[in-house]
């Protein structure tokens, strides 16, 4: 496969993920409306080195090998402002993964971006489903779920950095998704 291309919507500049934007994610991301319903592996506190290691030793290598694909997001107003991430991965019940900044939360950024990643897994990945796992209290992650032709397929418990809570897994498939366009 090809290098990861930029993703374009509306508001939306989605660039592929580099090492050079470590410094620009170590500022926007160590803050606990971010983080505490993400995966208990990232670390709490967050260190100050966290992005440039999380960079260099698990995305740039995943995404060398194929198995995950990462785009920092930028408004195409102000490009050179990083304000969140969006990643898909080819993982058992784990497809999508994203997080944004407070300052940008709530205006519907993020649903902008995953329609733009979901239409990439599908499209140019060739995937039959997306699966995404979410702790049950976050619930901007579930309506964007609801929002965008998700459904509830599972639940279980799940560690997260903001402790251990109940663990949704939400599904869409390729023909549900294709419906829906």
């Amino acid at each position: 496969m090809d290098a990861t291309p930029a993703l374009y919507t509306e508001r939306l500049i989605l660039r592929p993920l580099e090492l050079a934007d470590a410094e620009a994610i170590q500022q926007q991301f160590p803050h606990w409306e971010v983080v505490r319903y993400l995966n208990a592996l990232v670390p709490w506190p967050y260190p100050a080195d966290g992005a440039l290691t999380y960079l260099r030793d698990n995305a740039l290598p995943a995404i060398a090998r194929g198995e995950e694909w990462h785009w920092t997001i930028r408004l195409k107003s102000a490009p050179g402002q990083l304000i969140g991430n969006i990643s898909l991965m080819n993982e058992q019940d784990n497809n999508r993964g994203f997080w944004l900044a407070p300052k940008w939360q709530g205006q519907g950024l993020m649903t902008e971006a995953s329609e733009a990643v979901t239409a990439y897994w599908f499209e140019t990945l060739g995937q039959d489903v997306l699966r995404v796992p979410k702790a049950v209290p976050n619930m901007g992650s579930r309506k964007l779920s609801e929002r965008t032709g998700m459904r509830l397929i599972g639940t279980d418990g799940g560690d997260f950095v903001g402790g251990r809570f109940a663990k949704e897994i939400w599904e869409i498939t390729r023909q549900e998704w294709l419906q829906r366009r």
